[in-house]
């Protein structure tokens, strides 16, 4: 085909369809996907012939202490993405065409570099945009290889001109930071070419890994490896196996013992059951911060201990940036168990598939948001497992658009995100404001949600409920349970304040938003995997194993899963969300629709987290009792359709080979 980038240039063309409001329409449907905030008023002081930058305005103005106008000459640092050729609403209306089953275009993907023939912003935008900037004296220092975004460099001064906003200093939430007064704004000409800027405000916009809080304590200064985390006894092999007789009953019950941690047996038994299928021909995809040392000899261990088919040569690789950055600001070592139970558990359920890690250089957006560039201009994976996110409603979420290209841009290709929907409930618990998480609300990602599951002997899937936890303390006296719990985590979930309903959920949930999740798996810490990797004890350094939870969980198993569909499909599908919601109520998602028999489980940990030197804590933690969302028929807030079964694994048509 030639170079992609002059071919672009070449049939580049003047008409663009505006990019601020977010509708598409394929097929004669609307999806209905508007960003709600995008109406954000302009800057009281910038021109009338200028358009505002979506979600720049920090949202933590309100509560901020203004330090005054930042110097003139301070330095500013930003990074500006651009749109894609043909705007945003363009691509977004391909995605979905060839991600819907039953349209004229599904299954036909592209290339990357068909995709950046096509789509690839072109060097004529680039160079409007840097005529811009240059003329308010910024400097351009970098544009990315396929003009996704241009790095910029100035003064304060230079960054005002530009975007028409004053830049002042703050404080809020314990930091001081650079920011703008208002919203950002650009020439009117050029409204539909830029579509986020990150940097004017230097706030830090944090990802964090979706492992639930506390599950495993890392201690100490992010510097490999972790501290050493182990679960302590009792516990059972499978649910139910041990009762708590020995301690108080709850509720009038005695309770089971929580489990030492299911493995990848179980899990094939209760999800996959008697199939064949086993992911070979496919490559998941896992992202995540930096990137741990012995991942490989980790991951070979635990199969091998856990009776997981042994990895081939290749069939775990990793994509690595450069350098990695923000060490200490992200706690890179606690992102190390996250790759490890993302890894260990895509291989659990799909003994066959390859595995293709790769590590951003930090936990901040921009850095991530070039890990996605990396794997969708690959095009070597089908699904991509994103066990990370944020509050909807996050300091700055500037970057949503830049996001919504990468992953339309893998719907093009053929590729599928999915995204863990979160551990902490509605979040009034830990922000204040009932939300959902981001990327999981956004509608061109499958958001994956949490169950508490019970394995029973047999390995079948006994019950479910959902994920949502309150620890209850042993009283001093040792005979009974406190009155009162508290909340400690629980699946993410809820109605977007961002996103409106797509056409996919229409009629299924509630009108009006977009729902989160769109399905779910096992999450729950106390019914969740064991997994295994080398950490630092106080007698050494050395592999050992713990049990492990969170939506941090659901998405990898989800993902692992679905590389057994894709493999009965003979390829990906891009966008799950059509598939997925084509099937609701067909039982290939098992509902979940109210509590299970045991109100909870009893949990004993080490006292100091490694072992008895300290004593053992006993406490109960309960099931389904997730903040203010709850579970019930149909698609619900905590478990959306429900979790994968055996049917999931046929549902998707054989493709024609070719």
């Amino acid at each position: 085909m030639g170079n992609p980038r002059r071919w672009a240039k070449r049939m580049a063309t003047p008409r663009r369809r505006p990019v601020r409001r977010l509708t598409i329409v394929a097929a004669a449907s609307s999806l209905g996907v508007v960003i709600s905030s995008f109406a954000a008023p302009l800057a009281a002081h910038a021109s009338p012939a200028r358009s505002p930058v979506p979600h720049s305005r920090p949202g933590w103005l309100t509560h901020a202490r203004d330090l005054g106008r930042a110097p003139a000459t301070a330095a500013v640092q930003a990074r500006i993405y651009l749109a894609p050729n043909g705007g945003l609403d363009a691509l977004a209306a391909r995605a979905l065409a060839v991600s819907t089953p039953g349209s004229a275009d599904y299954g036909h993907f592209l290339s990357p570099a068909e995709y950046f023939a096509e789509f690839g912003t072109t060097d004529a935008t680039v160079r409007a945009v840097t005529r811009w900037l240059t003329s308010s004296g910024l400097t351009v220092t970098g544009v990315e290889a396929h003009n996704r975004y241009l790095d910029i460099t100035g003064s304060v001064a230079a960054a005002e001109r530009a975007f028409g906003v004053h830049i002042h200093a703050y404080s809020h939430d314990g930091q001081t930071v650079q920011a703008p007064d208002d919203t950002l704004t650009t020439p009117a000409d050029l409204a539909d070419d830029v579509l986020a800027v990150d940097g004017i405000d230097t706030t830090p916009n944090i990802v964090r890994p979706a492992l639930a809080a506390g599950a495993v304590p890392y201690r100490g200064a992010p510097i490999p490896p972790p501290a050493g985390f182990r679960n302590a006894a009792p516990c059972s092999s499978y649910y139910g196996e041990k009762l708590a007789t020995d301690l108080p009953s709850f509720n009038g019950q005695a309770l089971p013992y929580a489990v030492c941690g299911y493995v990848g047996a179980q899990f094939r038994s209760a999800y996959e059951g008697a199939t064949t299928l086993d992911g070979t021909g496919i490559t998941v995809g896992i992202t995540d911060a930096y990137a741990s040392p012995t991942i490989a000899a980790d991951a070979a261990t635990y199969a091998v201990r856990n009776g997981d088919r042994p990895y081939a040569p290749g069939q775990l690789t990793q994509s690595l940036p450069r350098t990695f950055t923000n060490t200490k600001l992200c706690d890179a070592s606690g992102w190390f168990g996250e790759e490890t139970l993302d890894v260990e558990a895509v291989h659990a359920m799909a003994q066959g598939a390859k595995i293709r890690y790769y590590a951003s250089s930090s936990c901040l957006d921009r850095d991530l948001l070039d890990a996605f560039a990396r794997i969708n201009d690959e095009a070597r994976v089908q699904i991509v497992s994103n066990s990370w996110g944020a509050v909807e409603q996050s300091e700055h979420r500037s970057t949503i658009l830049a996001y919504e290209q990468a992953f339309l841009q893998g719907a093009v290709e053929g590729i599928s995100y999915v995204f863990s929907s979160g551990d902490s409930g509605d979040e009034v618990a830990s922000s204040g404001t009932k939300q959902t998480d981001y990327p999981a609300s956004d509608p061109f990602v499958t958001a994956v949600g949490g169950t508490a599951t019970a394995i029973d002997a047999t390995g079948r899937l006994a019950w479910e409920t959902g994920w949502g936890t309150y620890r209850y303390a042993l009283a001093p006296d040792g005979t009974a349970w406190s009155s009162s719990g508290t909340f400690l985590y629980g699946s993410g979930g809820g109605e977007s304040t961002v996103f409106a309903q797509p056409i996919y959920q229409q009629g299924i949930t509630p009108a009006g938003a977009r729902g989160v999740p769109d399905v779910a798996m096992d999450a729950d810490v106390t019914t969740g995997m064991l997994v295994g990797q080398t950490q630092a004890f106080p007698d050494g350094t050395y592999y050992d194993q713990y049990r492990i939870g969170g939506t941090s969980l659901a998405a990898p198993l989800f993902a692992g899963m679905t590389a057994l569909t894709f493999q009965h499909a003979r390829g990906g599908v891009g966008l799950l969300n059509p598939t997925i919601y084509r099937n609701a109520g067909t039982g290939v998602f098992t509902d979940v629709t109210g509590p299970g028999p045991d109100p909870g489980n009893v949990r004993v940990d080490y006292a100091d987290g490694v072992d008895a030197a300290q004593g053992v804590v006993a406490t109960v933690r309960t099931f389904n009792q997730d903040s203010s969302l709850a579970v019930g028929p149909g698609w619900d807030p905590v478990t959306g359709l429900g979790s994968a079964n055996a049917g999931w694994l046929t549902a998707i048509p054989p493709r024609a080979r070719r």
